[in-house]
């Protein structure tokens, strides 16, 4: 029966190892592409609601399964699809689509929410005159183009002809209660709507929802808004003195706090202002730093608010639109009035807080009035570099240092310029844990792998290897890294090298952009190596990218999508087919930012 196989699989084309390789790997995987989560025998037909989820970090999934939760509850029949697994029959035989999607970066959709936006935007689409749908949007307000995916994927559905189940909502980054708000509507609506609904649901979920679900409540137990005061044990700058970058490696204790983390996750970290900056902003302003305000209907002082509360760092549009009406700033107001967005860009490049405030002071306005204008001080999320495998207890970071001078003043990033202050014996970080499922090491520890991770981007692979090398997986490891000097540079090289040598890593290629007149990236390094990434992926190598959402990771795209096309002889089209059937499949697996 070998011979017979091997035989088989000499007449297969590129293409067909391909697909074939992926159908073996899925047919091993942890869960089924649909998975049943209710007793009793699937529905004949379609269930009464779709439920589509686009999720960057995670938290769309999590609305999506707390849904599924209520709606069931109802009664109701249901399915879950990450927007990477619907097609266009699904839209086509669905009566009730419920879209909770976030927007990454400056208005873009997720990357698994990408090819529906595109079929749907695309001259594909199918007509919806037959759908009631609803959106929920999730964003982050410090950006200008806030819920703009969830904007566009409602208005896109509504001109083809879908007809609204219930208004959309818009989230921010405290998204819990308006979400919880939207999954209570909708289900009244669907309950109001179809009254004889049966008394016992069927549920299906396709995609990473079935796969891993909700979190243990201890693993929740710390918030944003509650979290766990974690010691710092390390705080150790990895790159050489005279690099230009400052980049750390930081190790935090959380014994004692039940959180259990894996391998690809990210920790929030929820930081404070740092005082010489607040005392600069106050300086700026009349107010007096002891004046009293109420913060989330608690009162506290001007000065205490805008260390723990409040950005203070860079600008966005749409605060300067609400500071703009606020005050009294003619020149602001034609600079916002001018629709031209290069202008406003280059203002608000660099620019802070205490800039605005002394070209434009908060004139009529009081301490109470002025905090409400600020945003709120939002977490950063950083991938964990760490296995509680390997070591148990702990939470390592990888965090690049932002250091830029502007406007006649030095300035660093609001986060990563207070964790590299973290250096004293008693210092500790407000830390909870952000799960990424869609980000996940194979089931199978004998999956090759294939990582993809320039500058801090490498620092899940960190986690990775350490967690492989604990469980003694005997899958094989390629590591492609990148950055700008190899002398100054090269993150964590004594590891890797350590983990090359004893056969953990079976590859590593870097790249260094620096070190000679022709610059190098980590793609080219893809396409020197192309027959032999080619290979692995026909081996049912799962491929992994991390980092940069705005260069590295469309340059890595597009050398991936040139390498299938050329080594398994395929037309473009056929390789952008492949290229999305890897996605499907959980075998291309990106964490960009």
């Amino acid at each position: 029966m070998a011979a017979d196989l091997r035989q088989l699989i000499a007449r297969l084309d590129g293409s067909q190892r391909l697909w074939l390789s992926g159908y073996l790997a899925g047919s091993l995987a942890q869960a089924p592409a649909e998975l049943a989560t209710a007793p009793g025998s699937a529905p004949a037909g379609p269930p009464l609601a779709t439920i589509l989820y686009g999720s960057h970090s995670g938290n769309s999934e999590s609305v999506a399964q707390q849904l599924g939760e209520t709606l069931t509850r109802r009664g109701l029949s249901f399915r879950i699809l990450d927007m990477l697994d619907c097609r266009k029959n699904h839209l086509q035989e669905a009566s009730n689509v419920l879209v909770i999607v976030s927007t990454h970066g400056e208005g873009d959709p997720p990357e698994r929410a990408v090819p529906l936006h595109e079929l749907l935007h695309g001259r594909k689409a199918p007509r919806l005159d037959h759908v009631n749908y609803s959106v929920l949007a999730l964003g982050d307000s410090s950006y200008e183009r806030f819920c703009e995916t969830g904007r566009q994927f409602d208005d896109r559905m509504q001109s083809l002809g879908a007809k609204r189940l219930h208004d959309r909502v818009e989230c921010d980054v405290d998204f819990q209660a308006p979400a919880q708000r939207w999954v209570d509507a909708v289900a009244d609506a669907l309950a109001a709507a179809h009254p004889s609904a049966a008394p016992q649901a069927t549920a299906f979920f396709a995609g990473s929802a079935g796969t891993e679900r909700a979190a243990s409540p201890i693993a929740n137990a710390y918030t944003r808004k509650n979290p766990f005061l974690a010691p710092v044990l390390l705080n150790q700058r990895l790159t050489a003195g005279n690099s230009s970058k400052d980049v750390r490696h930081i190790e935090l204790s959380i014994e004692g706090s039940n959180l259990h983390y894996e391998p690809g996750d990210a920790l929030g970290i929820v930081p404070r202002n740092q005082a010489r900056e607040v005392d600069a902003v106050l300086a700026a302003l009349e107010f007096a730093a002891e004046q009293p305000v109420t913060v989330g209907g608690t009162e506290t002082s001007l000065r205490q608010a805008l260390l723990e509360h409040f950005e203070i760092g860079l600008l966005s549009r749409t605060f300067l639109d609400r500071y703009a009406k606020a005050v009294s700033a003619p020149a602001l107001t034609r600079l916002l009035a001018a629709q031209q967005p290069e202008i406003l860009q280059r203002y608000l490049h660099g620019r802070h807080l205490i800039d605005l405030i002394k070209e434009h002071p908060p004139q009529g306005l009081d301490a109470s009035a002025f905090v409400q204008l600020l945003p709120p001080l939002a977490p950063r999320l950083y991938s964990l570099a760490s296995s509680l495998q390997a070591t148990p207890d702990e939470a390592h970071l990888t965090v690049s240092i932002v250091k830029y001078h502007s406007l006649g003043r030095q300035r660093q990033g609001v986060v990563s310029g207070w964790l590299g202050a973290l250096e004293d014996e008693d210092a500790h970080a407000p830390i909870y844990l952000q799960r990424n499922p869609a980000f996940r090491l194979p089931a199978s520890h004998d999956t090759p792998i294939i990582m993809i991770g320039p500058g801090t981007g490498v620092a899940p692979f960190r986690a990775f290897l350490a967690e492989r090398e604990a469980l003694g997986a005997q899958g094989a490891n390629w590591l492609f890294f990148g950055d700008r000097n190899f002398h100054y540079d090269f993150l964590y090289q004594t590891e890797w090298l350590q983990w090359r040598k004893n056969g953990l890593l079976n590859r590593i290629d870097v790249a260094f952009s620096r070190d000679n007149e022709r610059k190098q990236y980590v793609q080219h390094r893809m396409l020197e190596q192309g027959k032999e990434l080619f290979a692995w992926l026909q081996e049912g190598a799962h491929l992994y990218v991390c980092g940069d959402a705005q260069s590295m990771a469309p340059d890595v795209d597009r050398v991936l999508h040139q390498i299938i096309e050329h080594h398994g002889a395929l037309s473009s089209d056929q390789a952008v087919e492949q290229v999305l059937d890897l996605q499907r499949q959980r075998r291309y697996q990106k964490d960009v930012y």
